[in-house]
């Protein structure tokens, strides 16, 4: 396995949990930083340009009730408009359940912030987001609304298209929107789905995090849902399916396993392997800190490290400042 590097120590001021990544026009890493880790730090995005130089581009607009943002996935259209899941609920607070949103930000030429408005709110958990044709695709981690008979958790992918304002989303199969709906058999970890990801053919990935499968569902030239099929699934190698990204040069899926501290990979034969992994750690000397979120940047494999989540099913024992990103090698 590799030992992976570390990439960046991020700015305390503003940054104590990074998440989603995008690489923009000008080829900059831009991070969602939802800052979970301290009440008093609201959600920003960040830039890293190809000198590693980091800077705060912008403070996600906050939630006219809460006071606060909480982004994680982001999204670019072809006119780099950006598109946040605002996961307000995502640490459990009562007066934060149900105030998730979906958010569209415009910009400047310069990349100041021009306008922004609401998708979509009232939803629970929405944490990762992909667009294909004129749709967003958004991954809806649990909805406790809906009760399954088996009494395990029941998520969902919902389908907003990108010109949509102001949709209000209920938690339940009500909801038009909903595109594909998942249960999380496994009983230690009731996670839904998170990672998600599409491919240039119109093929989507999506990762049922607590069962540590992805699922491939094939899209019509409209955007509409064709197949749908177990696509990975190795619980020897891999655990938890959070963020994921594709390397379309080689087939290769990336993903980051949040709960083992670990980076897996799906070949184009759909081998799973887990291709870096570190102990419980601090990620000051490049270890994988709870990664997050994985992406393709500059020829390597950038991961953020959450660094928050403990419990029995994680590696992960307690949060250190500063946040950390780390970085490996591309597999060939």
């Amino acid at each position: 396995m590799q030992q992976s590097r570390l990439f960046a120590l991020l700015p305390e001021e503003y940054v104590c949990t990074p998440d989603g990544m995008e690489i923009d026009k000008d080829g900059n890493l831009i991070v969602s930083c939802p800052n979970y880790a301290d009440d008093n730090m609201s959600g920003c995005v960040i830039r890293i340009d190809k000198e590693k130089r980091i800077s705060k581009w912008f403070d996600v607009p906050v939630h006219p009730e809460t006071g606060i943002a909480r982004n994680m996935g982001i999204a670019f259209d072809s006119e780099w408009n950006m598109y946040l899941c605002d996961n307000q609920g995502w640490s459990g607070k009562p007066e934060l359940l149900e105030k998730g949103r979906m958010l569209k930000i415009m910009f400047h030429e310069d990349g100041s912030v021009k306008d922004w408005h609401t998708i979509a709110d009232g939803m629970e958990h929405p944490n990762g987001v992909r667009i294909y044709k004129n749709y967003l695709y958004v991954t809806q981690s649990c909805m406790p609304r809906v009760k399954d008979p088996s009494g395990k958790l029941v998520s969902c992918v919902y389908r907003f298209p990108l010109d949509a304002k102001d949709i209000h989303i209920t938690n339940t199969l009500e909801d038009e929107y909903i595109f594909a709906t998942w249960i999380t058999e496994n009983p230690r970890c009731q996670y839904g789905v998170d990672g998600i990801e599409i491919d240039s053919k119109g093929n989507l990935y999506v990762g049922n995090y607590g069962d540590g499968e992805v699922w491939k569902l094939a899209l019509d030239e409209n955007g509409g849902l064709l197949s749908r099929e177990l696509y990975a699934k190795n619980e020897n190698e891999l655990f938890s399916t959070d963020g994921m990204i594709l390397d379309e040069k080689t087939g290769n899926l990336y993903i980051a396993d949040f709960n083992n501290n670990a980076i897996v990979m799906v070949d184009k034969n759909r081998n799973v392997r887990r291709i870096a992994q570190s102990p419980d750690c601090d990620g000051f000397h490049g270890e994988l800190d709870q990664p997050g979120e994985p992406i393709i940047w500059e020829g390597r494999i950038v991961a953020s490290c959450f660094d928050l989540v403990t419990d029995e099913t994680k590696v992960n024992t307690c949060h250190e400042m500063p946040a950390t990103m780390a970085e490996l090698d591309l597999e060939p």
